[in-house]
């Protein structure tokens, strides 16, 4: 008889010998869910991980695929740093040929006017009048040229296309200009004027006025 056996009672079932069983605590079903859970888990951020550095790798940027399926496209960079801006507001841009201007010196600088004449009519202007300029303007004008034109001549492009033969050029519109005025521009030197614009640049400046950049993407592109 065991010594856990009070004495007189006596019994069916007797514990016996010096070993007993030990009561364990079933594991909760939940940590057996959430293990499985946590692993799945991190599987799955593993893999998304291993996919994004093949793509980038791969050059297959999912970004920019996501951005081109929502319409969105890259803003374009400056290609062309010496166009220069320019004051015109039409939205067209002229023709030399269809352009007459008049060239006048209001500088002391003799022969410039007609200098200037020379290479606008080897560039494909229309040359009116080539004179000094009016009292009015002799010597007023400190920048490199004015411009002076009618409305009309603006909304053709007239004074915008001359702007890219000459950099910096300040525009005028000037409603009372009658006859042969009206048909065409004054362009008057100024005592900053050294030369015209080279001709590739104002080419350029021309093909940029022709062909405006993309409007900027939505925001959020």
């Amino acid at each position: 008889m065991s010594m856990l056996t009070p004495p007189g009672l006596g019994g069916e079932y007797r514990i016996t010998g010096d070993r007993y069983p030990r009561m364990r605590r079933r594991r909760g079903r939940h940590r057996i869910v959430l293990s499985a859970v946590t692993g799945v888990t991190a599987l799955a951020l593993l893999s998304w991980g291993t996919l994004e550095l093949v793509s980038v790798f791969s050059g297959d940027s999912a970004p920019l695929n996501t951005a081109h399926a929502a319409g969105c496209t890259p803003s374009p960079s400056a290609s062309a740093q010496d166009v220069r801006p320019v004051a015109g507001t039409a939205e067209k841009v002229a023709e030399p040929a269809a352009v007459t201007v008049n060239v006048l010196n209001a500088t002391r600088r003799t022969g410039l006017a007609q200098r200037t004449a020379d290479e606008l009519e080897k560039r494909g202007f229309t040359i009116g009048a080539v004179d000094n300029a009016p009292p009015e303007l002799d010597g007023t004008v400190k920048g490199p040229g004015l411009l002076i034109g009618t409305e009309k001549a603006e909304a053709d492009g007239a004074l915008t296309l001359l702007t890219a033969h000459l950099a910096k050029a300040e525009t005028r519109t000037n409603a009372a200009r009658e006859g042969a005025a009206a048909d065409s521009v004054d362009l008057v030197l100024g005592d900053a004027f050294r030369s015209l614009t080279a001709p590739k640049t104002a080419a350029k400046t021309v093909a940029a006025l022709a062909s405006p950049a993309p409007e900027p993407s939505p925001t959020g592109c």
